[in-house]
């Protein structure tokens, strides 16, 4: 069996910022609050909370719980808890699955995350009087779609190829608190606009008579499910980089905590700032009462809204809202294209650096497909990761853990650990938990989804 050989992170702080980094992207920072303005708001808010304590913490403990305790890439790790031949081969068939799905998701991630990166310089093309290039930039065309998700794989693989501590920790560790400061101030600037109250409100006050509508329910499980990542192998990946003395339960609560409240603050800076933009004239809704543009507000109600702001306050906006959305997508892209490239270092004799470039190389090529053909296969690429594989592969996570591994060697595992008692209430419920609940969560959202 191969064992890890890229390192191991070099402080809990920095595993916390990578999982954490991981966790935290472009769904966080866009897709809750937009999840939560379609969805009632504060009884979107209320049931997410509740969920991600009884579905995201136990099984994104369950992913680092085999990664830590396999020390080895996805597709080995998922065997090594099985004890017969053929849950072996099952177990290796679903990590390997696992990797594949990372792989495909960096292509319509990688193409997105372009698209914020070529936003954020279009202001500064346009202080520069450089008309042409700002529109360029801003335009949806082949050529700067083509650009711009290189530029952005580019950037990954540059984190990527310097290996765990001197990447991804150290870079984790730079990123994720630029990305709280500027959200942090964000929030701040936008609450104090004409309009931002109004938002405040739907958002805080919520509506208990909506709690339990279905749209409500299936909404947040689904952006409980995915904002953690649970399913892409990435946390199964980090964990195997932790040492066997960790205490999992604190620093997966570490990142859950991080995760959610990185959400809640861009709930916080994106839903007053769609009301601040409809004080000032930008048409946010339907004349149903529904989200316009829900997948695309992003790329047009902000931008309208810093454009009613006026003067240098408009790109400087711009700009910083853009970084913040660049950040999310590269502290999540890091931990994705992790996941093939670790396998690669693994299994064969290539180098980092070789297994690196050959990883973003394919990256690049999908991407460049997907670029080429983007109407038929970016919403295509979206469905297949995100609706199909990833619930299928954590209800195989959670099955395993619940199912296939040897109790008595779970819980040797979970008495390794620095100040784990394993007589405790929480360590006697959390298998038991994994193994029947998490797994009656996870097959409503795939039912909701297919259906």
């Amino acid at each position: 069996m191969s064992t890890v050989k890229q390192g191991h992170f070099s402080s809990k702080i920095g595993f916390i910022m990578a999982a954490a980094g991981s966790a935290v992207g472009v769904g966080n920072i866009w897709g809750f609050p937009t999840q939560a303005a379609t969805h009632g708001g504060g009884a979107f808010l209320l049931v997410y909370l509740f969920l991600i304590l009884v579905l995201g913490y136990p099984m994104l403990m369950a992913e680092l719980m085999i990664g830590r305790h396999g020390q080895t890439n996805p597709a080995d790790a998922m065997a090594k808890v099985a004890n017969t031949p053929l849950s072996k081969k099952i177990g290796k068939a679903i990590g390997f699955i696992s990797i594949i799905t990372a792989t495909l998701i960096c292509t319509f991630y990688s193409i997105l995350s372009g698209w914020f990166v070529s936003f954020a310089i279009a202001p500064i093309a346009e202080i520069s009087g450089q008309t042409q290039a700002a529109n360029w930039l801003m335009d949806f065309s082949l050529s700067r779609n083509l650009v711009f998700t290189l530029i952005f794989i580019a950037m990954v693989i540059l984190v990527i190829r310097q290996g765990v501590q001197k990447g991804i920790e150290r870079w984790s560790k730079r990123l994720m608190p630029m990305l709280l400061l500027i959200l942090v101030a964000g929030v701040v600037y936008i609450l104090t606009q004409p309009g931002a109250m109004q938002g405040l409100e739907v958002l805080l006050v919520p509506d208990f008579s909506r709690v339990f509508d279905a749209d409500v329910l299936i909404g947040a499980l689904g952006q409980t499910f995915f904002s953690l990542t649970i399913g892409t192998a990435a946390m199964m990946v980090y964990g195997a980089y932790l040492s066997q003395k960790e205490d999992l339960a604190k620093l997966t609560a570490y990142v859950t905590l991080t995760d959610t409240s990185v959400a809640f603050l861009a709930a916080l800076m994106v839903i007053p700032a769609m009301y601040v933009a409809q004080h000032n004239g930008v048409q946010i809704f339907a004349e149903d009462g529904s989200l316009l543009n829900s997948d695309t507000l992003v790329f047009t109600v902000l931008p309208a809204l810093f454009d009613t702001i006026g003067g240098v306050s408009q790109y400087l906006l711009a700009i910083v809202f853009f970084i913040l959305m660049t950040i999310a997508g590269l502290t999540s892209a890091i931990s994705i294209v992790e996941v093939p490239t670790s396998y690669l270092v693994e299994k064969t004799n290539l180098s980092r650096d070789k297994a690196t470039l050959l990883v973003g190389s394919l990256i690049a090529a999908l991407s460049i497909i997907v670029v080429f053909n983007f109407d038929s296969l970016f919403g295509f690429m979206i469905t297949l990761t995100t609706e199909r594989a990833q619930p299928l592969i954590a209800l195989g996570i959670a099955i395993f853990l619940g199912w296939v591994w040897n109790r008595n060697q779970l819980i040797t595992t979970i008495s390794q650990q620095e100040g784990a008692n394993t007589n405790s209430l929480f360590w006697k419920v959390w298998p038991w938990y994994v193994k029947y609940i998490c797994p009656l969560l996870i097959i409503m959202i795939i039912v909701q989804l297919i259906s």
